[in-house]
This record gives structure tokens, C-alpha cells and sequence, in this order.
């Protein structure tokens, strides 16, 4: 070590000796020396209240304190000649209550312990050097010191042990041909320069939850064997600004020196959130970081063969400078497969399971529409630990029933206690459900009705569509409302009451008739004009916003609202009147056997014999269609 690095490290540590003494010396009690004469004058005008020997040590507390101290001391001669001669003085002084307390300790001899305290000392200002010392030079030699990597990335590197490719993504076809561009560009980057074309320096992936954007992005780099450096948004931040940058420029930094190589940013909107929104300002660490990642992405310095992927599910509150041309070129959205990708990705999971000869992936594909791969994923991991629970080798049709109705609604509650007024409601409100949407010519089908309590919901009327669509037009909405308000309806016509069951359906119709009045222009009154924004809330954007409608504008929705309410509830009154003797056979058949299958609500509906063959598996409903390949279903429940 050099004379220049040692001195400044010996002035540390004699200022941290010196630090000590003073403090050990303002927090140690003063006491003032006297004489012999003085000692004893003290005692004699019983002027003590408190007095000790130890060793040779005369320590006395005063009443009336001597130079602003009440602690004196004197070093005794002869400390047992002393207590002889005074020892019925002080006994005296005591049973007057002059003194409260006296003790003598003989002389001893010294003893190893006696070095105990001060070597304690000692060593605690030795150990706080060396931890000074270790702290400011350990670092410089070890590249995984603390100090050193806090303001690292702590990138993920590599495909967590298993490579992924693009044959292990199922379905997302026009996604995976987007970013075979950006393989083919790590790949073969000179094809790209000869004509002049640059690859986008960033890819953002959105899309819903669960959707596949991760599996995507390191299916790219598996297909490119490229280095993958991944991390997620909140990785950048911390409380300390400046640290976040600091990581950022680390990141860019590693992928360079790797290159070629794709960065993959998880959940982006954590740290690339709008600047300056929310209540007082915005926030000066994650400002300072995402300032930092605009200006690596934006070529200042060069950054040849780093590609940058992103995941969101929420691209509307990312900052618009991030979005740009130059940073984020592209964006691919991942969105929810449909029928046949729903199948693919079935078959990817079902890999490692156990099935049965009875398991038609198709028919599970069809029958289960929105749900995303994560969700299918859980579907087939659900029905496999519920065909374990039962001892079963391999799972069937019926535990991937049971598992798709729990991770819908819910588990059943079979052993629940259930009086029967209760049921009696639950079933009335079920068939008006039923019944009126029987009678909705735009409404998806009835497919199952059952009053076994799920979850929050006491009964459910399963409902699922014959062909998967994107569009909701006017009247298709409208019938959904009054399907919804089918139960409140039936409960008012047959039991001459209403209960609190129908509080979900009445805030989901509502809703649907206000985004219908104010968000998609379909009143006739206030014309094709949108009132209200589409989405979800962001505070940071959306708190102080105003309206951007006058109260009459307010008002004149409000009526429009409630006069569509109105015509969907008179709508509902006089469909389930017209087939109030249906409903009874309906509510009297879920008494009895709880569970109503879409084939048995049918041959009610058309006044056929119900038949007790039907069974209650949702599954067997999409059987019968599963052979025609072009058919594509979905699936929604209503509580």
C-alpha cells in the first residue's frame, strides 16, 4: 500500500481514537481530590450521605457539594486503620439518617481480570478501524463487494438452465414472425447494413397478464443464442436517487461488452411510468432512472448489437418520450388466443401430465374461451391435483370440469348449512336468469344452472357462446342487461320481495349501460359522442383531470341511463311472465336435484321431458361440435 493511501487512513483512525476518549470521558462521572483534613471535616459537620471504600479509595457523596460536584474522593493510607477508627461514626451517622449507605472493600491483590474492561475497549475502537479499513479498500480488490455492487444491475443471465425456442411457444404465429426480424439481425447483422436498414432498438411487448410476453422474449434469444439479460423494472429502484441510473448505465455496459445480446426489462411501467405525474410532482429516483434509460436507448453512445424487449400490461401510463421512434420503435401485442392456439398451448402443458383416453384437448380448447396460457396452464395443474387427491392415476374430463368451475368461481361448498328459504331464493333467481336469457335471441346459451355455492356466489348461471367474436353490437349489449337483470326481476314477480343477491348483477349492468350511453355514442339523445375515458384509472394522469362534459351533459346521461335500465327491467318482467310456468318446472328441478344441465334447460324451455342421463360435465355440452374444425366457442358465468 502507498505512503499517500496510509496516511489519510491513519488520520481516520487516530480521530476515531480520540472521538472515543472525549466521549468516554463527557459521558464519565467528575470527581474532586481532598485531603485528608477536608475528608474528614466533612464527615464530622455530616456533611456525607453516601460513603465507600475501595482499596485504598475513600469515595464520599456530599450533601452540600464542593465546587459545583457532590462526588469527592481521597486516597486513604491505611484503609483498615481508617474503618476501625471511624466505623461507630458512621454507624452512628446512619441509624440518624445522615448516612443512607456505607461499605468498605478491603485491598485485594491484582488479578488478571482486572485488564478485562480496558483491553474490552481496546478491542472495540481496534474493531472499528478495521471495519473502517475494510469498507474503504476491501471493495478495490473484490468485485462482489456490497459497496461495489450497489449500483450494479443484477441482471439475470442466461435462460434460467432451460433454453427456450420458438417451437415452445405455442400459438402467437403473427407474433413470432414480428420478432424474426430481430433473430435474423443478431444472427446475420451484415445482411441488415448492406441495404441500409436498421433493426429497432427496442421491442415493447403488451398485452394481459398471463399472456405469454416473457416466454416470447427469451424464445427470442434461445432462437438467436444470444447472451439474455433479464431483470424486472423495480430491480432499478431504490431509495437512494441515483442508484437507479447508475444500474441502467451498468446494464447497457454488460450487453455491450456481451454483444450480441437482448435485454429484457419485466413490467417496464415500474420505472418508465409518465414523468411528472401524481400528487406534488413526480418521483426523483424513478424520473432520474428512466432519464437514464432514454439516453442509452437513444444511441448517444453506440450500442451495436443490444436489443432492448419489454413486457407491460399497462403501455397507456408509459412515458411518450419512451415510446418513441428510436427507443422503443415497435410494439407487439400479445393478446388472448383464440380456439385453435388454446389447443396448442393444452397440448405444450399437457406434456407432463397423466391423461386419461377419455381427454379431448379440442373440446377443453373450445370450452374455454378468454382464458390466457397462464390460465390453462392452471387449468391443467388444478385437475391434476384433484385427480391426484382421489388416487387416480390420470386426470379425466370430469377434473378438468371440476378445476375450470374453481378457478372460475370457486370451489364448491357442498357441507355449507343452507336453509331452505335460502335455497328457495337462490333457485328463483337462478331460473329468471336462465329463462330470460333463453328468450334473448343475440344472448349466448344457457349451459349449465346449479345452486351449489361457489366462492362468494350462492348459485351461478353458466353461459357460453357459440363462436367467438370481438365485437359487442347495441342490441347484443342491451340483452345482456336484461339477462342480467333476470334474477332481481323473478325474485320481485314469485316471491314478492328482492334480496341483496342481485347487487353484482345490478352494478354490472349499470355499468354496461353507462359505457353504452356515455362511452360508445349509442344514445340517440346525446348522439355518437364519447363522455367518458376508456380503461382503468392512472392517479398519476387521471386525478386532476376534469370532465370534459357540463352537468346538464351529466344529467341528460343519468336519465338516459336510467330510462335504458328501465325498459330492460320491463323487458325482463314481461318475458319471465310470459314463462312463469317454465321457471316453477325450473326452480322445482333445482330444488330436487341442485345441478341443471344446458341439454335439461332446453327440454324444459320447449316443454320436452327432462331426461336424467344428461350429465352436469360442461364439457359435454361442446362434444357434439368438437368434430367441426372451424367451430371457436368461449365461456362467461353469470352470478
Amino acid at each position: 500500500m502507498k505512503l499517500r493511501k496510509i496516511i489519510p487512513v491513519f488520520l481516520y483512525a487516530v480521530a476515531l481514537v480520540v472521538l472515543f476518549i472525549f466521549l468516554l470521558n463527557m459521558f464519565t462521572p467528575t470527581s474532586v481530590k481532598l485531603t485528608y483534613a477536608q475528608a474528614m471535616a466533612h464527615i464530622e459537620n455530616q456533611n456525607v450521605s453516601d460513603l465507600q471504600i475501595r482499596g485504598n479509595v475513600l469515595n464520599m457523596t456530599l450533601v452540600q457539594p464542593v465546587e459545583g460536584n457532590k462526588k469527592v474522593q481521597h486516597e486513604l493510607a491505611d484503609p483498615d486503620g481508617f474503618w476501625q477508627k471511624m466505623e461507630d461514626t458512621f454507624a452512628a451517622q446512619k441509624e440518624a439518617g445522615v448516612l443512607t449507605d456505607y461499605d468498605f472493600t478491603p485491598q485485594r491483590a491484582f488479578s488478571v481480570y482486572d485488564l478485562i474492561p480496558p483491553l474490552l475497549i481496546v478491542g472495540l475502537i481496534l474493531l472499528g478501524i478495521g471495519m473502517f479499513l475494510w469498507m474503504l479498500f476491501a471493495g478495490k480488490a473484490n468485485n462482489n463487494h456490497p459497496l461495489n455492487n450497489f449500483g450494479k444491475a443484477n441482471a439475470q443471465l442466461g435462460h434460467n438452465g432451460k433454453k427456450v425456442t420458438f417451437q415452445d411457444v405455442a400459438g402467437m404465429e403473427e407474433e413470432k414472425k414480428e420478432l424474426q426480424e430481430v433473430v435474423d439481425f443478431l444472427c446475420d447483422p451484415g445482411k441488415y447494413a448492406k441495404i441500409g436498414a436498421k433493426i429497432p432498438h427496442g421491442i415493447l411487448l403488451s398485452g394481459p397478464p398471463g399472456t405469454g410476453k416473457t416466454l416470447l422474449a427469451r424464445a427470442v434469444a434461445g432462437e438467436a443464442d444470444v447472451v439474455f439479460l433479464s431483470l424486472s423494472g423495480s430491480d432499478f429502484m431504490e431509495m437512494y436517487v441515483g442508484v437507479g441510473a447508475s444500474r441502467v448505465r451498468d446494464l447497457f455496459d454488460q450487453a455491450r461488452k456481451a454483444a450480441p445480446a437482448i435485454i429484457f426489462i419485466d413490467e417496464i411501467d415500474a420505472v418508465g411510468r409518465k414523468r411528472g405525474s401524481g400528487m406534488g410532482g413526480g418521483h426523483d429516483e424513478r424520473e432520474q432512472t428512466l432519464n437514464q434509460l432514454l439516453v442509452e436507448m437513444d444511441g448517444f453512445s453506440k450500442s451495436e448489437g443490444v436489443i432492448v424487449l419489454a413486457a407491460t400490461n399497462r403501455p397507456d401510463i408509459l412515458d411518450p418520450a419512451l415510446l418513441r421512434p428510436g427507443r422503443f420503435d415497435r410494439q407487439v401485442y400479445v393478446g388472448v388466443p383464440d380456439s385453435s392456439e388454446r389447443e396448442a398451448i393444452l397440448k405444450v402443458h399437457a406434456k407432463d401430465k397423466c391423461l386419461d383416453d377419455t381427454v379431448d384437448l379440442k373440446t377443453v380448447a373450445m370450452a374455454t374461451g378468454g382464458f390466457t396460457g397462464a390460465d390453462l396452464s392452471n387449468l391443467l395443474n388444478e385437475a391434476a391435483i384433484l385427480a391426484a387427491r382421489e388416487n387416480r392415476p390420470a386426470l379425466n374430463m370430469g377434473d378438468l370440469n371440476e378445476a375450470m368451475m374453481k378457478v372460475l368461481a370457486g370451489p364448491e361448498k357442498r357441507n355449507r348449512v343452507r336453509l331452505q328459504r335460502d335455497l328457495k331464493i337462490t333457485a328463483v333467481h337462478e331460473a329468471g336468469h336462465a329463462v330470460a336469457m333463453y328468450s334473448l335471441p343475440t344472448h349466448d346459451p344457457v349451459r349449465q344452472i346449479s345452486i351449489i355455492p361457489r366462492g362468494r356466489a350462492l348459485g351461478l348461471t353458466w353461459t357460453q357462446p357459440e363462436t367467438e367474436s370481438n365485437h359487442l353490437t347495441r342490441n347484443e349489449m342491451y340483452e345482456m342487461i336484461v339477462g342480467l337483470l333476470g334474477g332481481r326481476v323473478a325474485e320481485e314477480l314469485f316471491l314478492n320481495d328482492i334480496s341483496t343477491g342481485a347487487s353484482n348483477d345490478i352494478d354490472r349492468a349499470s355499468k354496461l349501460a353507462r359505457d353504452m350511453v356515455g362511452r360508445y355514442g349509442m344514445s340517440k339523445s346525446l348522439g355518437t359522442v364519447s363522455y367518458t375515458g376508456g380503461g382503468e384509472l392512472f392517479i398519476g394522469r387521471d386525478f386532476e383531470r376534469t370532465k370534459s362534459y357540463s352537468e346538464k351533459v351529466a344529467g341528460t346521461m343519468d336519465d338516459e341511463v336510467k330510462a335504458l335500465m328501465d325498459r330492460a327491467y320491463q323487458h325482463c318482467t314481461e318475458i319471465l311472465t310470459k314463462d312463469s310456468e317454465k321457471l316453477h318446472k325450473i326452480v322445482d328441478f333445482l330444488l330436487e336435484k341442485e345441478i341443471m344441465s344446458g341439454k335439461q334447460f332446453v327440454q324444459c324451455m320447449k316443454g320436452q321431458p327432462i331426461t336424467e342421463d344428461t350429465a352436469s360435465n360442461l364439457f359435454d355440452e361442446f362434444r357434439d361440435q368438437s368434430s367441426n374444425a372451424d367451430t371457436e366457442m368461449g365461456g362467461k358465468t353469470d352470478e
